[in-house]
């Protein structure tokens, strides 16, 4: 059974008697010469986040309907070592099979 969302679900209990009584409060506290300018920011503010909610739907949508990037291969070729001649050099000293000797502590 699939769910209906309504836009302002969470207002679901408020009648018309409540909302009068809301815009009656405010009415009280604003006053009647700033009501023109809240109603116009409100207006504003729904109108900038309905905008920004459709662009961000429209990215969703456009993302969904590209397809995936093609796989990338990649191939290894097989490296061969090379020899390489040093130039002669100076024989090295004999390895010494014992070690260096150590001086007795005091």
């Amino acid at each position: 059974m699939p769910i209906a969302i309504t836009p302002l679900a969470f207002l679901g209990g408020i009648g018309g008697g409540e909302i009068i009584l809301v815009l009656l409060v405010v009415l009280i506290l604003f006053g009647g010469d700033k009501m023109p300018e809240l109603a116009r920011g409100l207006g504003k503010t729904l109108r900038e986040f309905k905008k920004a909610t459709s662009g961000v739907e429209e990215e969703i949508k456009r993302a969904l309907a590209e397809p995936p990037p093609p796989k990338r291969t990649y191939t290894i070729k097989p490296v061969t070592p090379e020899i390489v001649e040093l130039p002669p050099s100076q024989p090295s000293p004999p390895a010494h099979d014992t070690p260096p000797e150590t001086p007795p502590h005091a």
